[in-house]
């Protein structure tokens, strides 16, 4: 609308108003007045006034005041707060824009920022005042849930240094973290100072303003203050509090500008989108650009919402032989909003960057099929939007609308791996890849959101995968699940007498091997490789001098962690994907501050951008290839494997495959029933594409014998028993017959040839073994050329 628009369509409002109603007032100043609208006008006429204040382009402006919340919102037509020393005395409130958190969640607002004017004990510090502080499980140690006052003390107050002149417009509060204390402040004075020696406490023109803060522990309370205050220091002074003195807070203002204040360099949409508007950005960038987007769902939620992807790649929609698939989720647990944000900043970035030839952007397109998915619970995000940021509680929206946690509602793989390695049973009997998911696992209790991962994973030949999660900054890796120490049974390991004679240090060094070997993958150096990646290419991700979110630092600063020896939790999203499917999936913890306000979201993603894409890029390190018979045939399902690495991958349905890898020389097989196994040596070098390294597979043995007996119309007999005291070791005699010569000549894997001893029949025996023994055949010719075939499990 022009200015011009916008005063006929007041002007019309109040002539409707006046004729229905009384009019309200006259104008209280020669500057403002208000409708019966609620909304305050500034006067056209004061257009050289507005020009002083910076509104040059401005002659009407407008925002809304509500009578029952006394808030000011800045109408989304004309966004503004006043310059400094600007107040409407008149009608004595303000009209700002909206000031967000200065950052004591996120820990923009450093340690040596906040102050305050005692603590109960050491654990409960000036510094674990933070909004959403957690706890550690033991709450009397060093990581208390909240700032404690002493309550001997008779002065008790809160202070944060903005460290520049802030307009403050409110704080936050919130009890203390505990599982056993319902500790809260329930009101409280706010007190503001340019030096920290004189302090003001806020009036409300007949006594200084008591503010009512909480009523119980967990939901944060905003408290707005009628009008902003320039100061670069402000106090909560608690007055009244449920069981012990413990608060939680943060502060909300608006920093004024300074020259070191760097706008964003990419002409993106930072703000926060609800399942509508994230609809509709998606379909924007796929109109934008239709040749490398497709829009599709992976399932839907509990509550009928769909799973929303997006594809880019230079030809949506189709898996193309040799182009390894990637992908980022995000928003499993719905009150954790940034990765959501960060991938729709993604989807924008990689779409006007493609359009604008960038040459990184096309290779990454061109090269991979990427698939991005904002947000994998649509549901409990719902439920935090609409709280907003800093108001949800540190659990509001976590779970599903069912009570799942879909990080952790995946099938428990891990113990059937290691159960069947403590028998000695894999890879025999187990698979140490794709071990198929139990018998009735998704008929149990299971989330419908989890069941819709579960599917578009095995449908779709991911090599490598993050999702994102927050609450902590830092890049985890699995396995994610403890491993249960190994039972002794008297034959194995360090006796109780050898411990004794072994001195601290070697005692120390034997556990921390034994500890790791609970909870490495057989990919332990390349999972803490990737992890690194997007960590070490963070902004601020390795910065570990301010500690973690919630204790100190658990990384030795480099910023990534294995899961297991940080949180282990059984069922994870990052486990399942390692030991069912080919890809390698960590966890990216984002922030912490789970729901950051819409204003930082912009320099999140300077901080995220470059890891986004240089972990995208790790798909190409290691080895690829296609594994095909001698026709030319791709061979789907095949197995390749690692020497030395006790993991193997599949080949997809068109008979390619990937195998990350980190730089050096690999012995690799593959293997296909039916065929013989082939070995080859691969090299693995530091150029930025995977080393090709294909196999041409041959039909085996086994294979050629039932050609023969289909040519010859003749099925194979299954021979039920084995005895094996009737054959005894001899030659092959160069005197057999054709048919057996035939079938012998072939058989690459014999171990012998055995001759039945003291029977009626002169049958042989022919045992062969599969290079992988897996299993054991007896192949018998008889007398009259007939053959019998028997298999066995080695």
């Amino acid at each position: 609308y022009t200015a011009e628009k916008l005063r006929k369509m007041w002007e019309e409002e109040e002539e409707e108003k006046r004729k229905q109603t009384v009019p309200y007032a006259e104008p209280k100043s020669e500057y403002f007045w208000k409708t019966a609208t609620n909304h305050i006008i500034i006067r056209a006429e004061t257009h050289g006034l507005l020009e002083k204040w910076g509104f040059v382009s401005a002659e009407l402006v407008f925002c809304e005041f509500s009578e029952q919340t006394q808030s000011r919102h800045v109408l989304p037509t004309q966004r503004f707060r006043f310059p400094a020393g600007v107040r409407p005395f008149g009608l004595g409130i303000s009209c700002i824009l909206e000031c967000p958190p200065l950052g004591m969640e996120s820990h923009r607002v450093e340690d040596d920022q906040i102050l305050a004017s005692s603590a109960s004990h050491h654990g409960y510090s000036a510094l674990r005042g933070r909004l959403n502080m957690q706890s550690s499980a033991d709450e009397d140690d060093v990581y208390g849930g909240a700032w404690c006052a002493d309550t001997e003390e008779k002065e008790h107050w809160f202070q944060v240094n903005a460290r520049r002149e802030v307009e403050f417009t409110g704080v936050i509060t919130q009890g203390r973290s505990s599982d056993t204390h319902d500790d809260f402040v329930s009101s409280y004075f706010v007190a503001f100072s340019n030096d920290s020696r004189d302090w003001t406490v806020l009036h409300d023109g007949y006594a200084e303003w008591l503010f009512y803060g909480n009523v119980d522990k967990d939901t944060p309370v905003m408290t707005e203050f009628s009008y902003p205050v320039v100061a670069r220091y402000i106090r909560i002074l608690p007055q009244s509090w449920n069981g012990s003195l413990c608060m939680r807070l943060e502060v909300l203002g608006c920093p004024y500008p300074t020259e070191n204040d760097v706008p964003p360099t990419d002409d993106l949409d930072y703000r926060h989108h609800n399942y509508k508007e994230m609809r509709q950005m998606m379909k924007v960038i796929n109109e934008e650009c239709p040749n490398i987007t497709r829009i599709y769902n992976i399932g839907k939620s509990s509550q009928g919402l769909k799973m929303y992807a997006m594809e880019i790649s230079d030809n949506p929609g189709e898996h193309e032989t040799g182009e390894p698939e990637f992908r980022y989720t995000a928003g499993l647990h719905g009150n954790e909003v940034l990765g959501r944000e960060l991938l729709l900043l993604l989807m924008q970035f990689l779409c006007k960057e493609y359009n604008d030839d960038n040459p990184r952007v096309h290779r990454l397109v061109e090269s991979v099929r990427i698939h991005l998915v904002p947000s994998l619970n649509p549901d409990a995000y719902e439920l935090a939007y609409e709280m907003g940021s800093e108001m949800g509680n540190w659990a509001l929206g976590h779970w599903t609308e069912e009570g799942y946690d879909i990080f952790q509602n995946f099938p428990d793989l891990n113990s059937i791996l290691w159960g069947a390695e403590d028998r000695g049973w894999v890879p025999r009997v187990v698979p140490n890849h794709h071990i198929p998911i139990p018998e009735n696992f998704l008929n149990g209790s299971v989330a419908v959101e989890t069941k819709a991962i579960i599917s578009w994973m095995e449908r779709t030949p991911f090599v490598l995968g993050a999702n994102l999660q927050g609450g902590e900054k830092l890049a985890t890796y699995p396995f994610d699940m403890q491993r249960p120490p190994r039972a002794t049974d008297g034959r194995g390991g360090q006796s109780v007498h050898e411990y004794q004679h072994m001195n601290e240090e070697t005692w120390a060094r034997i556990q921390r091997q034994n500890e790791g070997a609970l909870r490495e993958t057989a990919d332990e150096n390349l999972f803490r490789w990737l992890a690194m990646t997007y960590a070490h290419s963070h902004l601020t991700m390795t910065e570990n001098q301010r500690g973690s979110c919630h204790t100190d630092d658990v990384t030795g600063g480099q910023g990534i962690i294995n899961r297991a020896s940080w949180k282990p939790v059984v069922g994870s999203m990052n486990d399942f994907s390692y030991l069912h499917t080919n890809c390698f999936e960590i966890s990216v913890f984002l922030g912490c501050d789970k729901f950051p306000h819409e204003s930082e979201l912009a320099s999140e993603w300077e901080n995220n951008r470059e890891a986004l894409l240089a972990f995208i890029e790790q798909v190409h390190r290691g080895i690829k290839g296609v594994v095909k018979d001698v026709s030319g045939n791709p061979l789907a399902n095949a197995t390749v494997s690692v020497e030395g690495i006790k993991h193997d991958v599949k080949t997809a349905a068109t008979g390619d495959y990937w195998r990350l890898l980190n730089p050096g020389e690999y012995r690799v097989t593959a293997r296909a029933d039916g065929y013989t196994s082939q070995t080859r040596l691969c090299i693995v070098g530091y150029d930025a594409n995977a080393t090709p390294c294909s196999f041409t597979m041959t039909k085996s043995n086994w294979a050629r014998i039932q050609q023969i007996m289909a040519q010859r119309k003749k099925k194979p007999k299954l021979v039920t028993t084995f005895q094996r005291h009737r054959c005894q070791i001899r030659q092959i005699n160069k005197s057999c017959s054709d048919l057996f010569r035939l079938a012998v000549s072939g058989l690459a894997s014999v171990l012998a040839v055995l001759h039945t001893a003291g029977k009626n029949d002169n049958s042989l025996c022919i045992y062969t073994i599969s290079r992988d023994y897996a299993c054991l055949r007896k192949i018998t010719i008889k007398n009259d050329y007939s053959v019998d075939i028997g298999v066995f499990q080695s």
